[in-house]
């Protein structure tokens, strides 16, 4: 029973081992950064790029901001861009697919070389799990949406609806991260509480938009690893944003308590 209603909104998996222990590694590996992040132990960027022990951090290699980022989000760019020539473009659920993360991680880069300001820097471990991450998974889910195309169309079609949240996503994502570099003058290298749009109500609303678009991509694809893969980002960014919101509530006094980390009024 729950097979069949699965089945009207998503491909059957594909019979490669790959996708299968992907889409599980995925989900868990995500799930459990998201989990490290509540329990304070982060991903080295942003404001937590020196976080823990000043001995450990020490050791580590420091790279730039923009460097780090342009490493991170990369290889994801060119995977998309190549998905293009590796798989034929047969349907238009496909080639709205590739486009969709070529775009997402063109904008990343876009946004690290001409909207970004930067402060700190990020940690090289850091930087080298998140853009394998972002690599694989763009690679799996493309693989896994040209596995699909020998298979019958779920009978419940998400594609022109993601498609739809994508750019919402997309669009507001990058609306947000453009307030947040508003907020910090040439040279500025101290944090202040941003403000404008959702900022008022949430203190990552670019991180909710991010989801908006994940979700929408997934919606696109209809493939099980699409949605493990969503799932898990979202996991991971529910405990980046309740971090962050911890952090603004340690070094503002006055930070207002009615601000949420990542949902209007609810989280």
């Amino acid at each position: 029973m729950v097979v069949t209603t699965m089945l009207k909104y998503i491909f059957p998996p594909p019979p490669s081992l790959f996708v299968t222990a992907m889409t599980v590694i995925s989900f868990a590996s995500l799930a459990s950064l998201g989990l490290s992040e509540l329990r304070g132990k982060h991903l080295h960027y942003s404001k937590f790029w020196n976080s823990g022990s000043k001995t450990s951090a020490v050791k580590k290699i420091k790279l730039s901001s923009r460097t780090g980022m342009l490493i991170a989000y990369s290889p994801a760019f060119l995977a998309g861009i190549a998905s293009f020539v590796l798989y034929p473009q047969e349907n238009i659920r496909i080639l709205l697919l590739c486009s969709a993360l070529t775009i997402h991680f063109f904008k990343r880069i876009f946004e690290v070389l001409f909207v970004h300001k930067y402060s700190g820097g990020m940690i090289l471990d850091s930087v080298l799990a998140i853009s394998l991450s972002y690599f694989l998974s763009t690679a799996t889910v493309t693989y896994a949406q040209y596995l699909a195309q020998g298979f019958p169309e779920p009978s419940v079609d998400l594609k022109y609806l993601g498609c739809l949240l994508f750019l919402i996503g997309i669009s507001g994502n990058f609306y947000h991260h453009y307030l947040l570099s508003k907020i910090r003058s040439k040279g500025d290298k101290d944090y202040k509480i941003p403000e404008g749009c959702l900022f008022g109500l949430v203190i990552c609303p670019h991180y909710l938009f991010e989801i908006v678009g994940f979700v929408g991509i997934s919606l696109i694809s209809q493939t099980l690893y699409a949605f493990s893969f969503t799932i898990g980002s979202a996991l991971y960014l529910i405990g980046r944003s309740c971090a962050t919101r911890r952090w603004y509530l340690s070094k503002f006094d006055h930070f207002p308590k009615n601000v949420k980390a990542l949902i209007p009024f609810v989280l």
